[in-house]
């Protein structure tokens, strides 16, 4: 067996990583930690483990955590840059949910985080861990960035037009909208019932944090700067994540053509499913699970590509696909505790 330890296992997150991998047949989970709850059992504050899982909390400590094969870091972003260099000195694999490690250019923290990284000599020795686009380096990596929830929906609605010419890559505009769980645990005024209830609200608009590690994978991929906008908002739902993505056609293309090119792209990926003609994402068809649905639809009236891609922003968007990259690194199966259905209705 696997040992597994989770560091912020009182979040969304963490929690959303217990609930699946008490269920993997390869794991034991050994280490919770919690520096808000430490002392408490895991049950105890989320009664929704109780009678399934019953580990004390604790506080973080490098050496107990190296002692497990693999660690989770689900911290609050800046929190882990200085944690994943110790626990990277043993053997153990680690995957950082936090955004710490996912830009390759160490004079994007000053601008985006308002930070200067303290540890960049690492910053191109982690993997950016998009399966779909990054599965091979992931297989032979120590740590991973996991990627966020919004540049995940973004950049698997892009990544198949990206080697193409039929599309303009300077007019790429992307409206995203997230449930409240994204916003994580903490009490905060924007995520409070009555200030987020009955209300959708843009927020971050022309600086989220997000849109580097979009432009820098895109940019990837294409070979060529990417720049998007980018329009985050925030929905009044517990989880799920819509992006509606816009971008000009260069050439007359119809949906069939497109739908058909998406499905060729995306055929050995079990957990991204293109839509059929005339049907698009919707969050009701991903809630709970880590799939990525992705719809196509051409305007042909302004020769643009409408792209709607949904995930749950706690599954598919952080720790669905953190268990997917770990599966990757450990050799296992990669749809091993990630094969269930949506919760739906």
């Amino acid at each position: 067996m696997i040992k597994v330890g989770i560091a912020g296992a009182s979040g969304y997150t963490g929690l959303e990583l217990i609930r699946l991998l008490v269920n993997h047949p390869e794991v034991e989970l050994t280490v919770l930690t919690s520096e808000t709850y430490k002392g408490k059992s895991v049950a105890d504050v989320f009664p929704s483990l109780n009678g399934i899982i019953d580990i004390e909390l604790q506080p973080f400590d490098s050496e107990t955590l190296k002692a497990c094969d693999v660690v989770f870091l689900a911290l609050p972003h800046t929190t882990a840059m200085d944690k994943l260099p110790q626990l990277i000195e043993s053997d153990c694999k680690v995957i950082d949910l936090s955004a710490d490690y996912r830009l390759q250019d160490a004079d994007a923290y000053p601008e985006w985080y308002s930070l200067t990284h303290t540890h960049p000599e690492l910053l191109s020795k982690i993997v950016y861990g998009l399966p779909e686009l990054h599965r091979e380096k992931i297989k032979g990596a120590q740590a991973v960035a996991n990627p966020g929830c919004y540049p995940t929906s973004v950049i698997l609605a892009l990544a198949p037009l990206m080697k193409t010419d039929w599309v303009n890559l300077d007019s790429i505009i992307s409206d995203s909208k997230s449930g409240v769980s994204g916003a994580g645990r903490k009490p905060s005024m924007a995520s409070q019932f009555s200030e987020a209830n009955e209300g959708v609200s843009p927020y971050g608009l022309a600086g989220h944090r997000h849109t580097p590690e979009m432009e820098q994978e895109l940019s990837g991929l294409a070979g060529n700067p990417i720049k998007i906008s980018f329009s985050p908002h925030l929905i009044p739902m517990s989880r799920g994540m819509l992006s509606t993505v816009y971008i000009d056609l260069k050439k007359k293309l119809s949906d069939d053509d497109l739908i058909e090119h998406y499905q060729k792209f995306y055929n050995d990926e079990f957990f991204v499913r293109v839509l059929s003609k005339d049907r698009f994402a919707n969050t009701h068809s991903v809630a709970g699970s880590n799939f990525c649905d992705i719809g196509i639809k051409v305007d042909t009236r302004v020769d643009r590509l409408v792209i709607t891609s949904a995930l749950d922003n706690l599954v598919k968007g952080a720790s669905g696909q953190a268990i997917q990259n770990m599966n990757i690194m450990l050799g296992f199966e990669e749809k091993i505790s990630l094969q269930s259905p949506a919760i739906f209705p």
